[in-house]
């Protein structure tokens, strides 16, 4: 008996939230040829380490996928980021991407809630001997952004931000990000497909959690699309990431 268009976009829907890995190709075995022919034979020994470490922790699926840590890797090269910050951190694997392809003299303000996800890669990035380009806080982001703000100073002084946080508070994140990124420099937030449920219908089976920040980051790209201070470009590399150049 064939299905109907909605029970066949139900199941559409489930299969993005069930897929193994975190990209939106539609067949697994074509997300396995990038990865094995472009990805894993360039990744560097230390992000391969802390992928395989990342991958034994309960909450792995927070993680960079390999594909999108190789394109911020490649992107601060392009971009000659030198200053720069993540909010959410988790182990540190797009962190150790962001940090092999800075310069020397590089920085990152890197910030987390939970220090000893950090803790578990930190031995990785020490041997690979870029912890010194690091200065992580502990906490909530939005404090400290906002007394870099307050401060003044930190105007216009970040070259590229990268965001894979709360979800709910990423337009907070936004509102504050477009004072601190230079003219030029570029934002990436992380997960704005969302496992595919962007575009799944209300009532599609979506875990709750999926479901429930579903509604944050269809607000976040809407707002975006809008937002005359940037331009933008959405890919579906990992979960969905949208760059967005500062213009004014």
């Amino acid at each position: 008996m064939a299905q109907t268009a909605s029970a066949a976009t139900e199941n559409q829907a489930g299969r993005h939230q069930e897929v193994g890995h975190k990209s939106l190709l539609q067949s697994d075995d074509l997300y396995q040829y990038i990865l094995e022919t472009s990805v894993y034979p360039r990744e560097p020994e230390p992000m391969k380490e802390l992928r395989e470490i990342t991958a034994n922790h309960p909450w792995n699926i927070m993680t960079t996928s390999a594909d999108e840590g190789q394109f911020l890797n490649m992107l601060l090269k392009l971009i000659n980021a030198k200053n720069t910050m993540e909010i959410g951190v988790y182990t540190g694997y797009s962190l150790l991407a962001t940090a092999l392809a800075l310069p020397d003299d590089g920085k990152i303000l890197a910030m987390d809630i939970n220090k000893e996800n950090y803790e578990l890669g930190l031995p990785v990035i020490e041997k690979a001997g870029v912890a010194h380009k690091i200065d992580f806080k502990e906490g909530p982001a939005l404090p400290v952004l906002d007394q870099m703000i307050a401060n003044g100073k930190y105007h216009g002084s970040f070259d590229f931000i990268f965001v894979d946080a709360d979800k709910d508070n990423y337009l907070n994140y936004h509102k504050r990000l477009i004072d601190l990124v230079k003219v030029g420099g570029v934002i990436g937030y992380d997960n704005t497909l969302w496992n595919g449920s962007v575009v799944a219908p209300p009532d599609a089976p979506l875990r709750k959690y999926v479901r429930y920040y579903r509604d944050f980051v269809l607000e976040l790209n809407k707002a975006l699309a809008a937002d005359p201070r940037i331009e933008i470009c959405q890919l579906p590399v990992g979960d969905g990431i949208t760059l967005c150049r500062r213009l004014s």
